[in-house]
């Protein structure tokens, strides 16, 4: 297999609703699609890194930086055609994890195409369908939030995943068990307290949730370990976890007992399936976390999430969650059980739509072995 040209292309799609978390409010996103092509066979590959550093300090702009001027370039001058050689030698850069990744899943993608596997058969995956949770962001009034809480509970997903900050937090809780007493039901902080809310977060305990994610912010596994100590709700953590050390060490120090696991954070399929594996040993439950991925990014999160130890539910939503039409063939649908199907066909095993995706991109760039 010899890599003959590489793709970067940078796409904007609007969101259905708006999405807002206790970092801000989105309508819309911008993000990077990795293409890989060999011997008449694309690998499809796609980067999470958001427009502004909110969530990580990755942006679409450092990511197509980082891409153009170090990855790619190290991928054709070791002549880099497996994923695991690739993620290995791309591991002398430090950080840009999400960049790393996009083009990680693109040759992943390549290489169970080249063997007719789909990535779940590649990866050792057992689960044929992954049970769906969906995210619900902070809405304009707590009306608003029933409404759409009940409209997604009717769709068939199996948990619901509220976005929580300082004053949108433990009323919020009481409304909900109010109106859905049996819902399962976990919340999100996305780092917006820090240890002078811990009394505070020890209300969340009232309300029989799955897990309270990130409460405080990334580099915190103190405080988490402290909060867990002393709270009977699983924490779980998401920002803190950018590899396999942070994992370990959060779970050393008692800083969670569930970890959220997202390939672009921690840096490709590789770090992942090590922090899986760890955590299956460890005991520790995890599940895949979204990033309001377009299908090529949704469906690769889908194949991750068949390996055994990804217990819980997963932030992984139908296409029409966040998208009026995908870029994929065929779009991605919850069943009549809030189960979502692992595509089966080779390598991502959907159909990128290539005019469509044409139609998104805002500025594309190719490259080739020595020039």
């Amino acid at each position: 297999m010899s890599i003959e040209r590489i793709e970067l292309c940078l796409l904007k799609m609007s969101y259905v609703h708006y999405f807002e978390t206790s970092l801000g409010r989105e309508k819309e996103k911008e993000f990077i699609l990795a293409k890989v092509f060999s011997e008449g066979i694309i690998g499809y590959g796609e980067v999470v890194a958001s427009q502004a550093p909110l969530y990580s300090y990755e942006t679409v702009t450092t990511a197509w930086h980082v891409l153009r001027d170090f990855f790619i370039p190290l991928l054709f001058e070791q002549k880099l055609e497996e994923p695991e050689k690739f993620a290995q030698a791309a591991s002398r850069y430090r950080g840009h994890p999400m960049a790393r990744a996009g083009l990680e899943l693109a040759l992943w993608d390549l290489k169970a195409k080249k063997m007719n596997l789909s990535l779940s058969q590649l990866y050792g995956g057992i689960y044929p369908k992954i049970p769906a949770g969906v995210s619900v962001g902070i809405q304009d009034s707590v009306s608003d939030l029933v409404h759409r809480v009940e409209d997604f509970r009717k769709q068939g997903y199996q948990r619901v995943k509220l976005k929580i900050k300082p004053g949108w937090d433990i009323n919020i809780c009481q409304e909900m068990r109010k109106h859905f007493p049996n819902l399962k039901l976990q919340v999100d902080a996305n780092g917006a307290y820090d240890r002078a809310h811990m009394e505070h977060l020890l209300q969340l305990d009232e309300f029989n949730l799955l897990l309270v994610e990130q409460p405080f912010p990334p580099f915190d596994l103190w405080d988490h370990s402290l909060l867990q100590s002393k709270m009977s709700t699983d924490l779980c953590l998401d920002e803190s976890i950018i590899g396999f050390l942070s994992t370990r060490s959060a779970v050393e120090m008692g800083s969670c007992r569930v970890i959220n696991i997202k390939v672009g954070r921690v840096g490709g399929i590789v770090e992942a399936r090590k922090i899986h594996d760890y955590c299956q040993h460890q005991g520790i439950p995890v599940w895949c976390g979204g990033m309001l991925e377009s299908g090529i990014g949704r469906a690769h999160n889908l194949h991750l999430a068949s390996l055994p130890n990804f217990k819980l539910p997963h932030d992984l939503s139908a296409s029409r969650r966040y998208y009026a039409e995908d870029i994929i063939d065929p779009e991605i649908t919850l069943d009549e059980e809030g189960m979502i199907r692992v595509p089966q066909g080779p390598g991502i095993g959907v159909t990128p739509r290539e005019k469509m995706i044409d139609g998104f991109t805002l500025k594309r760039e190719i490259f080739q072995p020595g020039k």
